[in-house]
């Protein structure tokens, strides 16, 4: 069971490696799709894609870093993307590519866990200048990626005396603490449409018309979870059907529940139900549904349902994050790289290869990109990470 330090709001959503936030990339960068700023045993990687992961990286305000955050940045982003691209020709060498038809499910799966209409999801693909084509290459590199840590992963096989062994050591964590389980509808009367919300409420009134409405819904019979990835205006737990997770009665303090719905959840409330409208200080409405209540603190032992799993799986998790770590350092150590936004900052150091010294003694805010280099092979395309699952980016907690 998740245990929730706070409830997660978010600005952008990301499908596959793309974010879909209905941001315009640059801040004042003048970038130009040809530009290449590095090389993969010849694949391009070019500047375009590390500025949209910038712009990804900063929610579509790129403006806001100064020059030297920006030049971090760029940094970072890339060496994420050139990760990226080394894995996948991994992958392609170990032949351990997916099938068409797998690329098909993984946009479908992307498309429901968006919250969005087909029609929907479509208009906010063309509004970013993102083709179809450049989205199954996405999902094309994630599963590819995906299968090559699979392949090592796989050979990880933890002993009965490894579990027993960390039983002992970490007693203490294994305790079911007094508390709840909850998912959320959320109606926030800022404008978000800009996160890729369409069912987005823009003021007071309508925040307030919103939650009433939904709030019908639920009464007549509908589905919490079906509404919540409809109506919820939360893009972090969209695809989890509003699922926030558990949370003790100190982490709903913490997340300034009301007094009054706390002692609800721990008193009257039943599971499965839900409450009505409830507004925190920030302005936004929530409903809450009450999926599991646990009254008292139980101390489990290895034999507890479900305790040597969550230790296997455990174990299994941080082997398999230290082999993906090994091959991700093997891959790179094979492959030649030639990082051309890295050695244009060197070759210019006064304003880190971004801009003339001219310009940035004026404080200009235009940007040339890296020397042009001529291109050898398609753009690699990607987000700036080894693997991409969909993301989130947290922001605060309901005040």
């Amino acid at each position: 069971m998740r245990n929730i330090a706070k409830v997660l709001a978010v600005t952008c959503l990301a499908i596959s490696g793309l974010v879909l936030n209905g941001c315009t990339s640059g801040g004042g960068s003048e970038v130009k799709d040809n530009m290449v700023a590095a090389t993969v045993n010849g694949r391009n990687i070019m500047l375009s894609e590390v500025e949209r992961g910038v712009n990804q990286q900063t929610g579509g305000n790129p403006s806001a870093l100064n020059q030297l955050q920006l030049a971090q940045a760029r940094l970072q982003v890339l060496q994420n993307l050139i990760q990226r691209e080394v894995m996948f020709q991994r992958a392609e060498r170990e032949k351990v590519l997916p099938t068409e038809q797998q690329i098909d499910g993984a946009i479908a799966t992307q498309k429901q866990n968006s919250g969005m209409t087909a029609e929907d999801f479509e208009k906010t693909l063309k509004a970013q200048n993102i083709s179809m084509e450049t989205l199954r290459e996405e999902a094309r590199k994630d599963l590819a990626i995906a299968a090559l840590q699979d392949k090592y992963s796989g050979k990880i096989d933890i002993s009965d005396r490894e579990v027993e062994e960390f039983y002992t050591k970490n007693r203490q964590q294994f305790v079911n603490a007094r508390g709840v389980a909850l998912s959320m509808i959320l109606v926030d009367p800022a404008d978000n449409s800009a996160t890729g919300i369409n069912d987005d409420a823009k003021n007071d009134a309508d925040a307030k018309l919103k939650i009433d409405t939904i709030y019908q819904q639920l009464q007549g019979k509908a589905d919490f979870a079906t509404v919540a990835r409809a109506r919820s205006e939360d893009i972090s737990t969209l695809q989890r059907g509003g699922d926030i997770g558990f949370a003790t009665e100190e982490d709903l303090k913490n997340n300034n529940f009301p007094p009054e719905l706390i002692s609800s959840l721990f008193g009257s409330m039943q599971v499965g139900d839900y409450t009505q409208p409830v507004r925190f200080g920030s302005g936004k409405w929530y409903i809450f549904k009450l999926a599991e209540k646990r009254l008292q603190t139980e101390n489990l032992t290895l034999e507890s349902p479900g305790v040597r799993q969550q230790i296997t799986q455990g174990l299994t998790n941080q082997r398999k994050q230290i082999l993906n770590a090994a091959l991700l350092e093997v891959a790179m150590n094979e492959a030649k790289i030639n990082n051309n936004l890295a050695a244009n900052m060197l070759n210019n150091p006064s304003n880190l290869g971004l801009r003339p010294a001219s310009e940035a003694a004026t404080g200009s805010q235009s940007t040339p990109a890296p020397t042009q280099q001529p291109a050898a092979s398609p753009a690699a395309t990607g987000p700036a990470a080894t693997s991409s699952p969909v993301s989130v980016r947290p922001a605060s907690s309901p005040k």
